[in-house]
């Protein structure tokens, strides 16, 4: 049986990539994120949250309670309208309380059966336009769930130094097509992060955990996705990716004992040499204030 989380927690999770590229910008020509004004590298929390998802996809039955929501080519308002139909079956929906009810149940419903929207909430509302000749009721009575604030929220991870873009070029000797036999080579581009050590930070929440029925077996679950994220996620883009710490601190209450900013200023990232740029994680160590803890809060290494 589930248990409810009565804790709150706040994490730092360390990784690193080599010769690689860990989230590329679209609007950029794939380049890796980069902070334009201190040109430390970004990687956003939308990534972080794709990786966890396939992970539980890879790791777990794809059903309730551990079915995904968010997945490619999913249509999401087939999924809205199948949890709707399924959690209000039978119901004479006309008022606007009772409106609300189906929305409720609708939205515990999909709750109870999507791992990432139990984690990390979602909007429910479908996005069907209005139809010619539709009634205000059937306008009113459109199948939603609202909105889900998920227990878990993720900050952009940051790389601890300036990162440095290599461009590099590419042929291909294949052509698609039988027409482009006897042109030359085509050329491309590759663009990858000699070495870079990212810092995300994240948060859970205790009362948002309780709203979206989000459990001890789901959070040991996160936990294990961070820290495995990146096996079962090669390619030659990313080059090599790892994580390499996961901080985490526990409040023995649900409103926490201390500010996120003050224990995550316990954690400091530092150089372990001198000479020239960072290649490697043996050029940094990872130390960690415990002695400065505040009461109440328990530093739990993962990684």
């Amino acid at each position: 049986m589930s248990t409810q989380i009565t804790k709150r927690y706040d994490f730092v999770f360390l990784f690193d990539v080599q010769d690689g590229n860990p989230n590329g910008d679209p609007d950029a020509g794939n380049l890796p994120r980069i902070d334009a004004e201190t040109g430390l590298g970004l990687v956003t929390d939308v990534c972080i949250k794709r990786k966890v998802r396939n992970f539980v996809q890879l790791t777990q039955e794809l059903k309730e309670p551990y079915d995904i929501f968010v997945q490619e080519k999913a249509i999401l308002n087939r999924a809205i309208v199948e949890a709707w139909d399924d959690a209000n079956k039978g119901k004479t929906i006309k008022s606007s309380e009772e409106k609300r009810n189906a929305e409720n149940s609708t939205r515990d419903r999909m709750c109870k059966r999507y791992y990432d929207i139990r984690t990390f909430g979602a909007v429910l509302s479908t996005s069907d336009k209005e139809k010619a000749g539709e009634s205000d009721d059937d306008k009113k009575l459109r199948k939603t769930g609202g909105q889900v604030r998920g227990p878990i929220q993720l900050t952009f991870a940051r790389s601890v130094e300036p990162v440095v873009v290599l461009e590099h070029s590419i042929t291909r000797m294949a052509v698609t097509n039988e027409k482009d036999l006897e042109k030359e080579r085509t050329m491309g581009r590759k663009f990858t992060i000699p070495y870079g050590l990212y810092l995300g930070h994240g948060f859970i929440s205790a009362h948002l955990a309780n709203q979206t029925g989000f459990s001890e077996e789901d959070l040991e679950l996160f936990w294990k996705s961070l820290e495995q994220m990146f096996e079962h996620d090669r390619s030659a883009a990313r080059g090599l990716m790892s994580t390499r710490a996961l901080l985490v601190f526990e409040h023995d209450s649900a409103l926490g004992n201390a500010a996120a900013h003050k224990l995550f200023d316990l954690v400091k990232v530092e150089r372990t040499t001198t000479e020239g740029p960072a290649r490697s994680f043996a050029d940094y160590r990872i130390l960690v204030d415990e002695a400065s803890l505040p009461s109440g809060v328990k530093l739990l290494r993962k990684v």
